[in-house]
C-alpha cells in the first residue's frame, strides 16, 4: 500500500493539530508538511515534490486561499487539493471550481468523510459534500425553455440508463465505491462505465461531468437534498 503524502494548510493551530492527529492514524496517511499561511505552502509545494496532496483552509490569512491555490496550481499542475471551510458562503463554489480543485468539504463534517474524500481523490474523483452540490445546481441550472428541446434530452440521448444513474450519484459527489455500493455492482464495473461516460460527455473529468448534468438538467434535484 503506498502512502498519501499530505501537505496540510490551515491557520487555526488547534483544528490543524486535530486533524493531523486523526489523519495520521490511517496507515495510508501521513502529514508531508504544515503551513499556517498560503506563502508558506506555496515555497513548500515548489521544494518538495513528494507531496500528493493538499488539504487547503480556504480562509487564510495574507494570500487568501483561492490565490494560494491557483499559484500551487501553476508550479504543481498535477498536485490534488482538497479545500476545507468552516463557512459554507466563505468562497463560491464556482470559483472553486475555475481554481480546478479537486474538492469541497466542511470542516464540520466527520472525520472519516474527510480520510473518505482524500482517498477518493487520490483514487481520480472528485470529492463535494452535499452543500457544494447544492451551490453547483444553483449557479448552473437555467429555467427550462418550453419552445425547443432541452439539452438534457441531447445529453442524455447517448447514455444509458445504467450510465445516467451513474452520472446522477457522480453529480451528488458520491465516490466509485459509493456508486457501487448504492447500485449493487462492482467497483470496477463503476470505473468502466465512468470512463465511457466521460467519453460520451466530451468531458476531462467527473468534476465537469457534475457540472454539465446539472447545467444541462440532467440531474433531478431531489437527489441534491
Amino acid at each position: 500500500m503506498s502512502t498519501i503524502r499530505i501537505l496540510l494548510i490551515e491557520d487555526d493551530e488547534l483544528f490543524r493539530l486535530g486533524l493531523s492527529t486523526r489523519l495520521m492514524r490511517e496507515a495510508d496517511l501521513t502529514i508531508a508538511a504544515e503551513a499556517e499561511d498560503g506563502e508558506t505552502a506555496i515555497e513548500l509545494v515548489k521544494t518538495d515534490l513528494s507531496i500528493d496532496i493538499a488539504i487547503l483552509d480556504i480562509g487564510l490569512p495574507g494570500i487568501d486561499g483561492l490565490e494560494t491555490c491557483h499559484q500551487m496550481r501553476l508550479h504543481r499542475p498535477n498536485l490534488r487539493i482538497l479545500v476545507l471551510t468552516s463557512n459554507d458562503r466563505s468562497q463560491s463554489i464556482e470559483d472553486l471550481i475555475a481554481a480546478n480543485v479537486n474538492g469541497y468539504c466542511l470542516k464540520g463534517m466527520a472525520s472519516d468523510s474527510i480520510v473518505l474524500a482524500i482517498r477518493s481523490i487520490m483514487a481520480g474523483a472528485s470529492w463535494w459534500d452535499n452543500t457544494a452540490s447544492h451551490e453547483i445546481f444553483s449557479a448552473f441550472r437555467e429555467p427550462p425553455k418550453l419552445t425547443s428541446p432541452s439539452l438534457g434530452s441531447e445529453s442524455t440521448a447517448i447514455l444509458t440508463k445504467r450510465e445516467q444513474e451513474i452520472l446522477a450519484l457522480i453529480s451528488i459527489g458520491k465516490s466509485n465505491q459509493e456508486i457501487a455500493t448504492t447500485l449493487y455492482i462492482a467497483a470496477g464495473t463503476v470505473r468502466v462505465h465512468v470512463h465511457t461516460i466521460l467519453s460520451k460527455l466530451g468531458v476531462r473529468d467527473r468534476t465537469q461531468a457534475a457540472i454539465l448534468a446539472i447545467k444541462d438538467g440532467l440531474v433531478d434535484p431531489h437527489l441534491l437534498k
